[in-house]
C-alpha cells in the first residue's frame, strides 16, 4: 500500500519546514509528499526547494484550499491520501495508529484522529480538541472501530481535524473531491459523503498538532456561518436518503444552518442580515424559532437590548 501526503500551502514559509519534518519523523514511512503552493507571494517555494525527501512541488494561481487539496490528490500516486495543512504537524505515530485501525477493520475508507492545539510558538493550548468539545469519552469507547450513524454525528458537529484525515484516494475521487465553490466547511461536505457510503473511524489519540493563529474570531465565525447553509444544502443533495435512514430531517439541517447564521447576525446587531437569514430558514422549513426571531428583528434596537437585560436577569436568578 502506497501513502501520499498532500499539503496545501499559501504563504507558508514560516511553518512548512516543520510540517514536512513531522512527515519524515513518522514511524511508518510516507511514500511521497505533494506540496501544492496556492499562489504564495512569500518565499515558500525557495524553502520547499531545500527540503529533503520525495517531494512533488506544484505551484498554481491562488484558488483556495479546496482546489489545492484536489490538485494534490489528482497528482498523488498513492492508494491512500494523508492530508496535512502547512502550518500543522503530525505526531510521530500518527500514520502507524491509523494503519493499525485499518488492519483491524480493512473495510474502513476514512480514518481521522484527535488533535492538540498549539500557538504560533509551538506551546500547547489544548491537549485534546475532542475533550474540549465533550466528545472524547464517548469516542474512546469505539476508538478505531466504525462509527455508528457517523453521518448524523457529523452534521450535528464537524469533529474531524482536516490534518488528521487519512482516506482512500479512490473514495475521494468517487465522492467528487472537495467542493471548490465552498471556502469554509468544504471538509465537512466531503466527510459527510464518505460517511454516507462507507465505514469511517476515529483514533482518539492526538495525531496532529494544529496551530491556532491570531485571526479575528469574529471574522472567522462570520465566514464559517455564512457558508454553512451552502454546506448543509450540498450534504442534503448528496446524502438525503442516508440522512433519513439515520433519523435526520434533511430540510431541518439546512433550516437550522440559516437560523444559526441569523442568530449570529441578530446577536451582533445586524438586523438586516439577520432578517434575510431567518426568512431563508423559514423557506426551508416553517419553525416557531425562526419566526419569533424574524419578528424580533423588526423591534427597535433599544427595546431588544432591554429584553436581553431582563432575560439575563431572570437567567442569573
Amino acid at each position: 500500500m502506497k501513502i501520499s501526503a498532500v499539503i496545501p500551502a499559501y504563504n507558508s514559509a514560516k511553518f512548512i519546514s516543520a510540517a514536512v519534518d513531522s512527515i519524515h519523523a513518522q514511524t511508518t514511512p510516507i511514500d511521497e509528499i505533494i506540496i501544492i503552493d496556492d499562489g504564495s507571494t512569500d518565499n515558500t517555494e525557495q524553502i520547499v526547494a531545500t527540503l529533503p525527501g520525495n517531494i512533488i512541488y506544484h505551484k498554481q494561481v491562488n484558488q483556495g484550499p479546496s482546489a489545492a487539496r484536489n490538485k494534490g490528490i489528482e497528482l498523488a500516486t498513492g492508494d491512500w491520501i494523508a492530508l496535512l495543512d502547512a502550518d500543522d504537524q503530525w505526531t510521530p505515530e500518527k500514520t502507524s495508529k491509523q494503519l493499525k485501525a485499518l488492519e483491524t477493520t480493512p473495510a474502513l475508507h476514512f480514518i481521522f484522529g484527535d488533535e492538540a492545539e498549539i500557538d504560533t510558538n509551538g506551546s500547547t493550548l489544548t491537549p485534546s480538541s475532542l475533550d474540549k468539545h465533550n466528545l472524547l469519552k464517548d469516542l474512546q469507547k469505539i476508538s478505531g472501530q466504525p462509527l455508528p450513524n457517523a453521518l448524523a454525528a457529523l452534521v450535528h458537529k464537524n469533529f474531524v481535524p482536516t490534518s488528521s484525515a487519512f482516506f482512500r484516494r479512490s473514495t475521494a475521487l468517487e465522492a467528487g473531491l472537495f467542493n471548490s465553490d465552498i471556502r469554509f466547511g468544504e471538509d465537512l461536505e466531503l466527510w459527510a459523503k464518505f460517511a454516507a457510503n462507507h465505514p469511517i473511524a476515529c483514533v482518539t489519540d492526538a495525531l496532529i498538532l494544529r496551530r491556532k493563529h491570531s485571526e479575528s474570531a469574529t471574522t472567522a465565525t462570520e465566514r464559517m456561518l455564512a457558508e454553512l447553509p451552502k454546506v448543509m444544502a450540498s450534504i442534503r443533495k448528496h446524502t438525503k436518503t442516508q440522512l433519513l435512514e439515520q433519523n435526520i430531517d434533511p430540510d431541518k439541517i439546512v433550516a437550522e444552518s440559516y437560523w444559526t447564521l441569523g442568530y449570529w447576525y441578530f446577536a451582533n446587531g445586524d438586523q438586516n442580515k439577520a432578517r434575510h437569514a431567518f426568512r431563508q430558514s423559514l423557506k426551508e422549513q416553517l419553525n416557531p424559532k425562526s419566526l419569533a426571531y424574524l419578528v424580533a428583528c423588526f423591534l427597535p434596537l433599544h427595546l431588544i437590548k432591554k429584553i436581553r437585560e431582563i432575560k439575563q436577569k431572570f437567567t442569573n436568578h
